[in-house]
C-alpha cells in the first residue's frame, strides 16, 4: 500500500506539465495556423505602379494620394486575400447606402432589352463640368448589389452623375425578353447605355468604371471602335483577368482555392440561367432543352457552362474561339484615352501569370497607369484599424480620386494639350 502511494506521488507532479506542454503547443499551432491563413506577418506598402513618366501621369499620381501612400487593411483579417474576398461575395459593404435612381430600359435590336439605372449627382462637380460616370458591375451583378451602391453613393456626393448597367438576366425581377443573357465580353448592352447617355446628355464627360468582368467589357468596348472612346476623359478597370482563355487554366488550379470559387461562381450562374431557362430555351426542341439542362445540373465549373451554354448565344463554335472573341486583350491596346487598371496581388480569383498583360501595356504605352496592390483579395480593398471595415473601401476612394484628378487636368490644361498621347503637342503643331 506504501509503496503504491509512493508511485503515485512520484507519477502526479510529472502528468500537468505534460498536458501544460500539450496545451502549450496546441495554442502554438493553433497561432501559427492563424498567422499563416491571415497573412499577419505580411507588411503594408503602396501600390506597385507600372507607368511611363509623362507630365499627366505625375499629375495623376500627385493628384491622387491613393495611389501612392500605404493601403492598410483591417490589422487581423485584411492581408488575408481570401477574407476579403468573402466579406465582399457576402456583405458587400458594411453599412451600405441606399442612393435614389431611376430604372431605364432600352430596346435592342435582337430584341432583348438591356436595362441601367440612372443616378443624378447630390450637387455640382468640383470642376463646374458635367461628368457621368457610366459603370459596368461584376458577374451576374447590377445596380443593387451593396459594393455597387456604396460606390455610387459616394460618386454622386461628389458631383457625378452615375449609369450602372444592369447586366443582362442579373436581376431576378426582370424578364428576358430574347434568348439571350449577359456574357463575359459582349458590349452590347453597354454601347446601349453610353449611346443614351451621349443622346441625353451632349454636353456631358465620360469616366468608364469597370469592375471584374466589367472591367473586360469597357476596356474591349473602348478598344472596339475610337468611336466610342469619343467624350470619354478616362477609363478605370479593378480587379479584371484580362485573358478568359488564359485565365480557364488557372480555374482549374486548387492553389489558392481557385478551383473551388470556380465552382461557387459556376453555382451562381446555374441559378441565373436556370431562372430564365424559359425564356433562354425557347424554340428549341424538348430534346435539346433536355440536354441543355442536364448539361447545366451537372457542371462544376465555368468553363462548362461556358462551353454548353453561353457560347452559342452567339454563335461561336468553340470555347475557346468564344473567349478569344470575347477578351479584352486583343483590344485594350487600341484604347488612346488614360487608363487605370487595378488588381490585387492576392486575389485568388486572378492568377499572378494573367497581370503580365497590364503591367506590359503599362510600360508600352503612355495612357496607362498599372496599379498593383499587396492586399486586396477580389473586390474588396477594404480599410479599417483593427476589425472593423469603414463603410468606403480603397477602391472607391481610388477611382473617385483618380476620375478627379482627370478632370481638373482636363480644365487646366492648355488648349492644345490633350490628355490622349496619340495627339500633337503644341511644338509639334507649331513645327
Amino acid at each position: 500500500m506504501n509503496t503504491h502511494e509512493s508511485d503515485v506521488s512520484t507519477i502526479s507532479p510529472e502528468l500537468p506539465a505534460m498536458f501544460d506542454g500539450m496545451k502549450l503547443a496546441a495554442v502554438a499551432t493553433v497561432l501559427y495556423i492563424i498567422v499563416r491563413c491571415l497573412n499577419l506577418k505580411s507588411p503594408t506598402a503602396p501600390p506597385d505602379l507600372t507607368y511611363q513618366d509623362t507630365a499627366l501621369n505625375r499629375f495623376l499620381l500627385k493628384s491622387c494620394p491613393q495611389l501612392t501612400k500605404e493601403y492598410i487593411p483591417p490589422l487581423l483579417w485584411g492581408k488575408s486575400g481570401h477574407l476579403q474576398t468573402a466579406l465582399y461575395g457576402k456583405l458587400g459593404r458594411v453599412s451600405s447606402p441606399h442612393p435614389s435612381g431611376v430604372r431605364k430600359y432600352l430596346p435592342m435590336q435582337d430584341g432583348a432589352t438591356a436595362t441601367f439605372d440612372l443616378f443624378e449627382p447630390m450637387g455640382d462637380h468640383r470642376t463646374g463640368d458635367d461628368i457621368t460616370m457610366v459603370i459596368c458591375p461584376g458577374i451576374g451583378n447590377h445596380s443593387e448589389k451593396h459594393y455597387i451602391r456604396t460606390f455610387v453613393d459616394y460618386a454622386q456626393k461628389d458631383g457625378y452623375r452615375c449609369a450602372v448597367l444592369n447586366h443582362l438576366g442579373a436581376l431576378p425581377n426582370i424578364e428576358l425578353t430574347s434568348p439571350r443573357m449577359f456574357t463575359y465580353g459582349c458590349t452590347w448592352e453597354f454601347a446601349s447605355m453610353v449611346g443614351y447617355i451621349k443622346r441625353t446628355y451632349p454636353q456631358t464627360q465620360l469616366i468608364v468604371v469597370g469592375f471584374s468582368l466589367g472591367g473586360n467589357i469597357v476596356c474591349k468596348f473602348l478598344g472596339e471602335n475610337t468611336m466610342n472612346q469619343e467624350r470619354v476623359l478616362c477609363c478605370v478597370s479593378v480587379c479584371q483577368g484580362y485573358s478568359a482563355l488564359r485565365a480557364q487554366e488557372t480555374f482549374l488550379q486548387w492553389d489558392q482555392f481557385r478551383r473551388f470559387y470556380n465552382f461557387l461562381m459556376a453555382d451562381n450562374m446555374k441559378k441565373i440561367i436556370l431562372s430564365h431557362r424559359h425564356s433562354l430555351f425557347a424554340g428549341s426542341s424538348v430534346k435539346k432543352i433536355d440536354a441543355d439542362l442536364s448539361r447545366l445540373y451537372t457542371a462544376t465549373s465555368l468553363m462548362q457552362i461556358d462551353d454548353n451554354i453561353m457560347r452559342k448565344f452567339h454563335g461561336h463554335s468553340s470555347l475557346k474561339e468564344y473567349y478569344e472573341k470575347e477578351s479584352c486583350v486583343h483590344y485594350i491596346h487600341n484604347v488612346k484615352v488614360p487608363l487605370l487598371l487595378v488588381n490585387s496581388a492576392d486575389d485568388p480569383l486572378v492568377h499572378d501569370s494573367l497581370l503580365t498583360i497590364p503591367r506590359t501595356l503599362a510600360a508600352k504605352k503612355p495612357n496607362v497607369i498599372f496599379s498593383l496592390t499587396l492586399h486586396g483579395g477580389h473586390l474588396g480593398f477594404f480599410e479599417g484599424a483593427v476589425l472593423f471595415p469603414q463603410p468606403l473601401t480603397w477602391m472607391d476612394k481610388v477611382i473617385v480620386g483618380y476620375a478627379n484628378a482627370m478632370c481638373q487636368w482636363e480644365k487646366q490644361k492648355p488648349p492644345c494639350q490633350s490628355a490622349h498621347p496619340s495627339e500633337s503637342s503644341c511644338a509639334e503643331k507649331k513645327a
